[in-house]
């Protein structure tokens, strides 16, 4: 036995189908992130085999120096993958490790030592608040039936009033209306956060509910498909595809675009950050400092514009 290893010459490739197998069963992570570990991983072992020149086993990984995993990124990198790429990639590394470790005894210390290229901030890119309030209104002038119109009102209420993700509102069911003054949300992680509800927010979901013809039970989706059907993501995203068209928007202009703009324009207004991560139910503060970063863009755009010392001279 290699290393304390207790399967040292077990094929590499042969081990990725019981640690997928935890993947989705314990950790249960989404079938995309266990499709793009499966790539990752296995372009791993491929790449392997021909940088050592011969099977890749557990042995072999065990025995990985830091200048192979540097060459694996640096591979990639010539491929044209970015850096979210080759983070994904060595996240998906390290916990094939980490699996392996407790599973076979599988070890390599050199891969702590290697660090994921930093990847470029992206800033979120909320709607203005005029722009907000034009979507809000511009579902009931597009001439489709008044309920569809009515709920694609209250859907961007939500997201923009409450700042919930697409699928937080849609999880919402018959036991959630009338809306109360503070709604219980379960997000990303399975964080639960209380958001305030706004009397527009509530008005605007008892008006779809009041048109809607289907029967909306407590244990039914709240927000209903024109065949009654609980509504997609997709449909609200076409939805605002619609709007926003009609509205001259750009393309940034999403439902998300509705989340960052009701944080971005709480921050603008004296909103707390603090308060702003509990609304949003980030993890981290650093996650919400963004919005501040945002704020403070515009802030100074709007200075560079207005101020008399900043503007050029005209002869």
């Amino acid at each position: 036995m290699a290393g304390g290893l207790s399967h040292p010459r077990l094929s590499a490739p042969a081990a990725i189908p019981a640690w997928l197998d935890h993947l989705s069963g314990e950790r249960r992570l989404a079938p995309r992130t266990l499709e793009a570990y499966a790539r990752d991983v296995g372009g791993l072992f491929e790449f392997l085999s021909g940088h050592l020149g011969g099977p890749v086993t557990l042995e072999a990984l065990s025995k990985l120096e830091a200048a192979d995993w540097r060459a694996w990124l640096a591979g990639r990198r010539r491929e044209g993958c970015g850096s979210r790429t080759l983070q994904r990639g060595l996240s998906a590394a390290r916990s094939f490790f980490s699996y392996g470790r407790r599973r076979w005894g599988l070890d390599n210390p050199a891969l702590t030592l290697v660090e994921a290229p930093k990847a470029p901030r992206r800033m979120p890119r909320p709607v203005s608040e005029a722009a907000a309030r034009a979507l809000i209104d511009a579902p009931g002038e597009t001439g489709a039936p008044a309920w569809i119109a009515a709920r694609d009102t209250a859907i961007l209420s939500i997201l923009y009033g409450c700042g919930l993700r697409i699928s937080e509102a849609l999880a919402l069911t018959g036991a959630d209306h009338p809306l109360p003054q503070t709604l219980r949300v379960t997000g990303k992680g399975g964080r639960t956060r209380i958001v305030p509800v706004l009397p527009q927010v509530r008005d605007a979901v008892s008006a779809y509910v009041a048109l809607c013809p289907h029967t909306i039970e407590r244990k039914d989706p709240l927000f209903r498909a024109v065949r009654g059907g609980p509504l997609g993501p997709r449909a609200v995203q076409a939805a605002m595809e619609l709007l926003r068209a009609r509205l001259g928007l750009p393309s940034s202009a999403t439902p998300h675009a509705l989340r960052h703009a009701f944080a971005t324009h709480l921050l603008a207004h004296g909103g707390d950050l603090r308060a702003i991560q509990d609304l949003l139910g980030h993890a981290s503060l650093s996650t919400t400092q963004i919005y501040a970063d945002v704020d403070a863009g515009a802030l100074a755009r709007l200075h560079a514009a207005t101020h008399p010392r900043a503007r050029k001279r005209t002869a």
